[in-house]
């Protein structure tokens, strides 16, 4: 058996998030193992680095997959790239070890929520980014995500059902300014279902001076999810990068 390792990007707007799923065929994942079960003449199954949501996009999602046979690798991406709608791409496929595997072999993933807040919205730009014209303090929720650094129980940061550890290593969260645009960067070892999006929510929260910086550390403590912000929409959130 080869294992491959493919990096895609895709817009997902018009998906339902990544993971295949029974009553539809409208995802991330069903469209590259269709496209890859032709061209490689037998059934095909991937896995990604993360189960990005409905409406999420990504950069440098992460996929990897075993095929019988070996198939040169440019010419795979070039027959994947024809055959794939014009919102998904493959931007590299390559051999990996026989261990490889996209999410259990990854150390840490990077996210970048973006937030735009002119008074009026970019018409251009109103698919990748949440309006949100208002002010915010930008120095209370650098505070506050001092609070989210490091190692916790994230449950409350997320509304997935899980009998899997929830705990979780945040390495950094860069909140930069740049003019109107609001930039919130997230890296750290996993992210749990809509976790970005619930953080990101309180951050804002925080901003609007709804909420203390350190209102987080009573989450971490009750595991509870009605204590965290609200969940950001999902069109202004990208997986950015995976290392491994």
């Amino acid at each position: 058996m080869y294992t491959y390792k493919m990096m895609v990007q895709y817009d997902g707007g018009r998906y339902s998030g990544w993971q295949r799923q029974g009553n539809t065929g409208n995802t991330i994942q069903s469209k590259l193992e269709r496209v890859l079960s032709d061209i490689l003449e037998e059934e095909i199954e991937i896995s990604g680095s993360g189960r990005t949501d409905a409406g999420v996009h990504a950069l440098g999602q992460i996929a990897s997959f075993q095929s019988k046979s070996y198939f040169d690798c440019p010419k795979m991406v070039a027959e994947a790239n024809k055959r794939l709608p014009e919102d998904i791409a493959v931007r590299g496929i390559g051999l990996e070890s026989p261990k490889f595997h996209a999410r259990f072999s990854a150390k840490e993933k990077t996210y970048q929520y973006v937030i735009n807040q002119s008074v009026i919205p970019d018409v251009f730009r109103r698919k990748y980014e949440y309006h949100y014209p208002g002010s915010l303090n930008v120095g209370a929720m650098r505070s506050c995500a001092l609070h989210l650094l490091g190692t916790h129980d994230f449950k409350g940061f997320s509304t997935g059902r899980t009998n899997k550890s929830t705990v979780r290593t945040m390495k950094s969260i860069d909140i930069r300014q740049e003019g109107t645009k609001l930039y919130l960067t997230f890296t750290g070892d996993g992210f749990l279902y809509n976790m970005v999006r619930i953080l990101t929510g309180t951050l804002i929260e925080v901003g609007e001076g709804k909420r203390r910086g350190d209102s987080v550390e009573e989450v971490f403590r009750t595991l509870d999810r009605s204590q965290a912000g609200f969940t950001a929409p999902a069109q202004g959130l990208c997986l950015m990068s995976v290392t491994y």
